[in-house]
């Protein structure tokens, strides 16, 4: 038997204006998906328990199957992970966005811009964190740049009470002064944060992206942190082997604590840009090599709500359906296995908010082997509930995947 998840991170939604009241999966065209659907089970499930908040971090490891309440200590922990960082017992990890502010004189009265830094590439990143490593980095702090807009910071012998430190993709366009945390244990990582701007505004790298008409990176967001991460071993657990193919360095690691291969894909971006068909050919490649399960996770739908972007999201799901379904349903039905298919989303990514939900998400799980009518013809937020199948505990979802 043969095992494919496929994430579409943020993809559920709630009615759009823009797109006639209707929501991204219900106007997208995903014929494969609504094929699948119609032979499959369908329902919803809770992926973010009561308390919890609605990050892809918390979703993703409970769509994999692991109880954030038992086993989550941070965001960014899993993310240092990913990219090499090794984590002493008592390190706390950050995530350290790189983000375009506005250039008020106080730093209170700036507005979020851009919390991607105008999809900032790696290469230039990598120059800006190097530069805010060479004047902040001492034996307290230490900067590690990852992928685009996504780096970390490492606070050794470091503490988790740091107030409210929040997701910049949360206050888009708002005046940030009244999202600074005022913990006492945060003071030394939001004087960082104000000092940057002085540091970073006239860097040679954003000279060189005004001149080019790009947003410029001119100031470092810290928050999402986390003690050293500790998850059971997916094989251990379930049976399985598996794989997780993602552009995202949180899904890297959540993939590297848990004992599974986390193959590099060039030109994976975490966008509509990114390399749609050379994830797919990686999830063949590791289902040839032997691997049970691949989880291919994309991130152009959760980038499109942030943006409020409602016809680039729609576009998201439909090039899912026409660059990865294809390839990987060929070698699917030509392997020889009888195979299972899982698609869902992580958590809504509403246009309307452009920040997470904690809303039930819809899911369907496909038997070669099995087919049964669903009922549902197109499968979305509204079709999915019809059927009546509600799933409460999200991390039980992964078990009745392989199992049943």
């Amino acid at each position: 038997m043969k095992y494919a998840v496929v994430l579409y991170d943020g993809m559920a939604d709630y009615p759009v204006p823009a797109l006639g009241g209707k929501t991204p999966m219900e106007l997208a065209k995903k014929p494969l998906f609504d094929g699948m659907a119609r032979k499959g089970r369908v329902g919803i499930v809770r992926t973010v328990a009561e308390g919890l908040k609605p990050g892809s971090d918390v979703a993703n490891l409970s769509v994999l199957g692991y109880d954030p309440k038992k086993c989550y200590t941070g965001r960014s922990p899993l993310e240092a992970v990913s990219i090499g960082v090794k984590m002493a017992d008592d390190d706390v990890a950050l995530r350290c966005n790189v983000v375009t502010l506005s250039d008020e004189a106080n730093y209170e009265d700036k507005t979020m811009v851009d919390y991607s830094a105008g999809d900032i590439s790696s290469e230039e990143a990598a120059e800006i964190i190097k530069t805010v490593q060479e004047h902040f980095g001492n034996d307290e702090f230490a900067f590690y740049s990852g992928v685009s807009y996504r780096h970390c910071l490492i606070c050794h012998k470091g503490t988790t009470d740091l107030g409210k430190m929040t997701p910049p993709h949360d206050i888009s366009g708002r005046v940030v002064g009244g999202y600074l945390s005022d913990s006492p244990n945060a003071k030394k990582l939001i004087a960082m944060m104000k000092e940057s701007y002085e540091l970073l505004k006239d860097h040679p790298v954003n000279r060189k992206r005004i001149a080019e008409g790009k947003r410029p990176a001119n100031s470092i967001w810290l928050w999402g942190e986390g003690s050293k991460p500790a998850l059971d071993d997916f094989k251990e657990v379930y049976g399985v082997s598996g794989s997780i193919i993602s552009a995202v360095d949180l899904l890297k690691g959540i993939g590297i604590c848990a004992g599974m291969n986390t193959p590099e894909v060039e030109g994976a971006t975490g966008y509509l840009d990114t390399n749609f068909e050379g994830k797919a050919r990686a999830a063949v490649e590791e289902w040839k090599n032997g691997v049970d399960m691949v989880y291919l996770h994309f991130e152009a739908p959760d980038e499109c709500g942030h943006r409020n972007e409602p016809e680039n999201k729609v576009r998201a799901i439909e090039l899912i359906d026409e660059k990865v379904l294809p390839i990987i349903l060929d070698y699917l039905d030509n392997c020889g296995d009888d195979y299972k298919v899982m698609i869902l989303p992580d958590h809504p990514t509403p246009i309307q908010t452009k920040t997470h939900a904690s809303d039930p998400v819809p899911f369907m799980i496909y038997h070669k082997n099995a087919e049964i009518d669903s009922g549902v013809e197109s499968i979305n937020e509204n079709s999915a509930k019809t059927t009546g199948d509600y799933v409460d505990y999200g991390p039980g979802l992964m078990k009745e995947f392989l199992t049943e």
